[in-house]
């Protein structure tokens, strides 16, 4: 094993890639073109909205209530992609749709399907049932699950407002890259509402198997949201300062989230 090789076992960036002459090789080239096509389906196809609420319904949250779809003001992914302030914001029928489910909500769990629909079809599904396993150890009350059409981060925040929870949970299909093209994101927001800009939230990327795993990001967003709530603030306020302690060890050598008490 050369020295490059040991390098790329850390690593999916492109380093140390074979050469012929001044070009790069032929095995190289085809794969950098498969990685710029899977980036590009990721963008601009669509995930399969009526699986993942039916999925979203089977697992259902702790307050046994039903699953809810709804879309932004965008009406195609063309304007999806020119018209990022479409998507911050709920259409009127999604809007109506939402009211008669408005509570007094420690938190909303809101999945968006954004840049990415092959992180949503592949990962939102398996993130969700081990977020809402800790959820379920705490006393959080937590609103209807919510999945969102052509949504951006911001949706959350008027999606908290509606329903008025003290915190929205956005779990987002990310922007892919060339070596990951299913990454999803998780944003953080206390006192959601419409008009929150981006400083307002804590941030956790490269949700996936292969990335940040669904454990470790579980386990990130459970502190967040612990500090969130006690100290009612999130974003550039809430350092992230998770203690050690906060993990504990799972049977199968996983580090997971120890749930305080008091939530």
């Amino acid at each position: 094993m050369t020295f490059l090789d040991e390098w790329k076992q850390f690593s999916n960036a492109r380093i140390g890639l074979s050469r012929f002459g001044s070009s790069i090789s032929t095995k190289e080239t085809l794969r950098f073109r498969l990685d710029h096509a899977r980036a590009r389906d990721a963008v601009l196809l669509n995930p399969d909205y009526s699986k993942l609420v039916e999925e979203m319904e089977v697992l259902g949250n702790p307050q046994n209530l039903s699953s809810l779809f709804v879309k932004s003001q965008v009406h195609s992914k063309e304007e999806y992609l020119l018209r990022p302030d479409l998507g911050k914001r709920l259409d009127f029928e999604s809007k109506s749709k939402l009211q008669p489910f408005a509570g007094n909500f420690d938190l909303v769990l809101v999945g968006v399907d954004g840049l990415s629909a092959k992180a949503i079809d592949e990962n939102l599904i398996p993130f969700l049932k081990l977020f809402i396993e800790a959820i379920r150890k705490t006393k959080l009350s937590i609103a209807p699950l919510v999945l969102s059409k052509f949504g951006r981060v911001a949706i959350g925040d008027e999606i908290g407002e509606v329903l008025n929870a003290k915190l929205s949970v956005v779990v987002i299909g990310e922007r892919p890259g060339l070596s990951s093209a299913d990454s999803l994101g998780v944003y953080i927001t206390y006192h959601p509402k419409v008009g929150k800009t981006d400083e307002s939230r804590n941030c956790i990327s490269n949700v996936r198997p292969s990335g940040f795993n669904f454990e470790s990001a579980v386990a990130k967003t459970m502190y967040l949201i612990t500090e969130s709530i006690q100290r009612k603030l999130s974003g550039v306020d809430l350092k992230d300062e998770m203690p050690p302690e906060f993990l504990i060890q799972s049977k199968d050598n996983t580090m997971i989230a120890e749930i305080p008490e008091s939530l």
